[in-house]
C-alpha cells in the first residue's frame, strides 16, 4: 500500500482524491494530506508568523555606485530585500544575510528574524530579483532546483552591485549604527567570502561552508576579519582550507574558522529541522552562541 502523506504530498488535493478512488487508497484523507503540508510548512514559517519583530520588504535601488565593475545594470533594476527590526530603544548594527543556492527561503528569512531577537537589524536580499521577464524573485521559481539554477547563471558582478547596494542601504538606515557585517550561507557564504574582496567599510564577514577565493591575490583587497564555520563531513568545502590560511596568512589578514564533529554541509539549516541529526543541532547551536560572541566584538 503507497502512504499516500507521502507520496503524494506535492500533488493537488483533487488529484489525490481520484488516485486513491481509483486505486483504493483508502487511508488517503484530506486530513492526512494537509497535516503532512502543514508539517511541511516548517517550524520557520511557524516563527516568522509568531514573532513580535517588525518585518518589511523593500525594494533597494541598484545603481552603478561602483567604479571598475564590467556590469551595467537595467534601469530600474532593485533588490527585494526582507529586513527584520529588532526591539530595542537604541540604535543596531546591520548584518546582510545572504541565502543559500536554494535563494530567499523562509528559513533565511526565519535566521534573519532570530538574530534580530539578539538586537540586530538584519537584511536579506533576495539575489534573484529581477532575474528576468518571467521570474522577478525567488517564489516566482517552480521549485527550489530551477532557483539553484538559475542562481548558478547570475553575472558575478552584478551580484557584487547587489550586495554593494543592499550594504549602502544598510549603511544609512535610520535605526542603525551604520556598521554592516555580512553573513552567508552555502552558495552565499562563498558570496560572502568573495563580497569582502570586492568592498570596503564591512565590520566584519561570517562564512558558513562557502567556497574560498580561488586567486592568492583576492586576499590582499580584503579590509576586515573573516570567520569560517565549516562541517566536519564537507570535505567538498573543507579541502580549501590550508590554501584558505596559506592565503589570508601571505596577506596578513584575520581569517579564524572552527569545523563543527559530527555536522555535514548545511548544518545551520538542518540543525533546527524536527529531525536533525545529532550532529547537526550541536553544530548549529555552538556556531549561533560564537556567531553571537564575534558579532559583539566587532
Amino acid at each position: 500500500m503507497i502512504k499516500a502523506n507521502y507520496a503524494f504530498k506535492f500533488l493537488p488535493l483533487f488529484v489525490i482524491h481520484l488516485l486513491s478512488h481509483e486505486f483504493g487508497l483508502a487511508e488517503v484523507s484530506t486530513a492526512d494530506i494537509m497535516g503532512n503540508q502543514a508539517q511541511e510548512k516548517s517550524v520557520h514559517v511557524e516563527r516568522l508568523e509568531q514573532s513580535p519583530r517588525h518585518h518589511e520588504w523593500v525594494e533597494i535601488p541598484v545603481g552603478e555606485i561602483a567604479d571598475g565593475l564590467n556590469y551595467v545594470p537595467e534601469e530600474g533594476r532593485s533588490i527585494k530585500s526582507f529586513v527584520v527590526y529588532p526591539e530595542r530603544s537604541d540604535n543596531a548594527p546591520v548584518v546582510i544575510a545572504i541565502h543559500e543556492n536554494r535563494g530567499l527561503t523562509d528559513w533565511v528569512r526565519s535566521f534573519a528574524d532570530q538574530l534580530a531577537a539578539e538586537g540586530y537589524l538584519v537584511i536579506a536580499p533576495d539575489l534573484l530579483s529581477d532575474f528576468d521577464a518571467e521570474f522577478g524573485e525567488t517564489a516566482d521559481f517552480a521549485n527550489q532546483d530551477d532557483a539553484r539554477t538559475a542562481l548558478y547563471a547570475l553575472n558575478p558582478e552584478q551580484i557584487t552591485l547587489d550586495l554593494l547596494a543592499v550594504q549602502a542601504y544598510g549603511a544609512v538606515l535610520e535605526a542603525g549604527t551604520g556598521e554592516v557585517s555580512v553573513a552567508g550561507f552555502c552558495w552565499g557564504g562563498a558570496q560572502t567570502f568573495r563580497f569582502a574582496t570586492n568592498t570596503s567599510g564591512l565590520a566584519g564577514a561570517y562564512v558558513f561552508y562557502g567556497s574560498s577565493p580561488a586567486e592568492t591575490a583576492d586576499y590582499a583587497r580584503i579590509s576586515v576579519p573573516v570567520y569560517g564555520f565549516y562541517a566536519e563531513n564537507d570535505q567538498r568545502i573543507n579541502s580549501q582550507l590550508p590554501a584558505t590560511v596559506e592565503a589570508a596568512a601571505e596577506a596578513g589578514l584575520t581569517f579564524e574558522y572552527e569545523i563543527y564533529p559530527g555536522s555535514g554541509h548545511a548544518f545551520m539549516r538542518l540543525g533546527e529541522e524536527p529531525d536533525a541529526s545529532v550532529g547537526n543541532a550541536s553544530a548549529r547551536d555552538a556556531a549561533w552562541v560564537r556567531l553571537l560572541n564575534l558579532l559583539g566584538k566587532d
